[in-house]
């Protein structure tokens, strides 16, 4: 009778409705938070500073934006060359490509930020020094971390993008006559766009929301107004509030620009009735206006003045040229490739050399506390009796990973349910979570989460809770479309034999789509290993905040220790990483790759 009930739509709509109404009149007259809500400070003009900070945070939107902006066009066109090079049948620029992309994407973004930020500046000439800093350094190096960082994570996109296009359709290319350039441009990029829009955009949105960890080298973007908020008028609920909003905000607008781009570049025409790709075309029109003005006419004069000469039949001393092009670009590829080569062994001289002048003895000496800090003797009142550097990120990701694991597993049941009432919380979490910056979810668990339960929380258990529930929405995802890639004609013939929901999923549904699913719940494991650095704004004594400490301590010797702790990280991330692919091969054994 309860089941019959609940199926009914209107019954769901009924109860989420109701749910929903308790829990603001709970939470807003029942609920004692101690904390008297002021949101007027974010729009009327502050009498001690003589600032609308509202003003203020939206001022850190726009430079948000700015980051974002510049920094993912640096990546598109940084992701592309990498992802091409990773292809070459040039066997240093492929291996070369290689390393870039594994050492950026198996480095936490918060030790690129600091490298860049404290150590670069050190191996630069003194003029060369006070010139950076002179032109918006923290803005700049936020930029190019950013556009490195994701650069690396597109490499790998349109890798796999140039690797789904069918080899015979590249043969067939180069036999009729194309040369490598034109097959390029032409036929391999433009289809492998087509297909890789979707995961492009998700890395321009995981963009945006890395531009929030800026802040933590001075530039004033939005997370760093709304912590300003904060520390100016102690009203931290309203500005991570805020912050939160124009994040979620931010996010929604890029998903509308890409599923508009997405589905303007699909083949079948229903798509060309959504408002994301009305909105897009109407954005490209001048565009396309112009194209027909002005590009079009010379194009058919070119081909006009072609075919002529085609039918006239080539004179020899056109032929002679030709032939002389060709032996002219077959010079310029050598010559190319010699050159490369030579700057190759430049920058492995330079980087031999920067080895062998590092003070070793500055790691040998601070290396136990990079790896454990000062375990064992830390006090008893201590979490872990004081266990912190490496171990401790390793800790706080490995109870991260094994709680998200079964949130994201219910989650994403839920996602995938037919009933309302499970289905739309479980979207609301989803969403919420994935729009917003980690950091932005750390602030909310470390300063929030004491005021609802009315107990203090340990600065490493907020950061791990904190870490479970980020974690758990992007595991949902990674489980619902697991879920959805199998048949459904096996649920439906499951059903048929007298087989309940729960058995289902447990004999049938989950032992299949765990196989699929299993490289990208790894790589997510080494998303969260690499996201531990966060803590670091918090105060955890995880491996980047020791390193800042020493730093700080040290005074001068940046390189060094940054240079060791992005080869921890990167030694663990990797180890992940050959795992995972090692796993992708197993479970995908038809795949063969294509060489450029």
């Amino acid at each position: 009778m309860l089941r019959y009930w609940l199926d009914k739509t209107w019954v769901q709509y009924t109860l989420l409705c109701t749910t929903t109404l308790l829990g603001i009149y709970y939470f807003g007259w029942v609920f004692n938070f101690g904390y008297q809500f002021e949101w007027s400070v974010l729009y009327t003009q502050n009498e001690t500073y003589k600032l609308n900070l509202g003003a203020e945070m939206l001022r850190g939107l726009v430079t948000t934006v700015n980051i974002s902006l510049i920094s993912s066009a640096l990546a598109l066109g940084l992701g592309t060359m990498l992802g091409l090079a990773r292809l070459s049948a040039f066997r240093p620029l492929r291996i070369s490509a290689s390393v870039v992309v594994e050492f950026f994407r198996n480095t936490p973004l918060l030790v690129q930020l600091f490298f860049w930020y404290f150590a670069f500046p050190n191996v630069l000439p003194e003029a060369a020094r006070q010139w950076v800093f002179e032109q918006n350094f923290e803005f700049w190096c936020a930029v190019s971390a950013l556009g490195v960082y994701t650069g690396s994570f597109m490499a790998e996109v349109i890798r796999a993008g140039l690797q789904s296009i069918p080899k015979g359709l590249l043969e067939a290319a180069y036999s009729s006559g194309l040369s490598y350039f034109q097959v390029l441009t032409r036929i391999i990029l433009p289809l492998a766009f087509r297909t890789i829009i979707p995961p492009l955009g998700s890395e321009f949105l995981n963009n945006m929301k890395n531009s929030s960890l800026a802040m933590v080298i001075g530039v004033a973007e939005l997370t760093w107004h709304s912590q300003q908020v904060q520390s100016l008028t102690f009203r931290g609920f309203e500005a991570t509030t805020a912050a939160t909003v124009l994040y979620l905000s931010l996010s929604l607008i890029i998903s509308f620009i890409m599923n508009g781009v997405n589905g303007k570049l699909r083949l079948d025409t229903m798509q060309g009735r959504s408002v994301s790709v009305m909105f897009i075309n109407a954005l490209l029109a001048p565009l396309a206006a112009l194209r027909n003005l002005l590009y079009r006419p010379v194009r058919s004069a070119l081909n006009a003045r072609r075919a002529g000469r085609r039918a006239g039949g080539l004179a020899p001393r056109v032929s002679a040229w030709r032939a002389a092009a060709v032996r002219a670009r077959s010079m310029l590829v050598l010559s190319l490739k010699g050159a490369y080569l030579a700057l190759l062994a430049g920058l492995l001289y330079t980087a031999v050399r920067g080895l062998m002048g590092f003070e070793w003895s500055v790691i040998a000496d601070n290396i136990s506390a990079l790896l454990i800090w000062h375990f064992p003797n830390g006090s008893e009142n201590e979490i872990f009796m004081g266990l912190g550097g490496l171990a401790s990120s390793l800790l706080m990701a490995l109870i991260a990973i094994s709680v998200s694991f079964f949130i994201g597993l219910a989650v994403g049941l839920g996602r995938c349910a037919r009933n309302r009432i499970f289905r739309l919380p479980c979207l609301v979490y989803i969403e919420i979570i994935r729009g917003n910056p980690l950091i932005i979810v750390i602030f909310w668990i470390y300063f929030f989460l004491p005021v609802v339960f009315g107990a203090y929380f340990d600065v490493f258990w907020s950061a791990t809770i904190a870490l479970t529930v980020f974690t758990g929405a992007y595991l949902a995802e990674i489980v619902r479309a697991g879920v959805q890639n199998i048949p459904a004609g096996q649920v439906e013939a499951a059903y048929f034999t007298g087989l309940s929901y729960f058995q289902t999923m447990r004999r049938i549904v989950l032992p299949q789509a765990l196989k699929q699913m299993i490289p990208a719940i790894v790589g997510q494991f080494i998303a969260i290993f690499k996201d531990t650095s966060l803590a670091f704004v918090i105060g955890v004594l995880e491996l980047t905040f020791v390193a800042q400490g020493l730093d700080n301590r040290l005074m001068v010797y940046p390189f060094e220790i940054w240079t060791t702790v992005a080869v921890l990280y990167f030694v663990c991330c990797y180890a992940m990483s050959v795992y995972a692919a090692r796993l992708e091969r197993r479970l995908s054994p038809e795949k063969v790759n294509l060489v450029m």
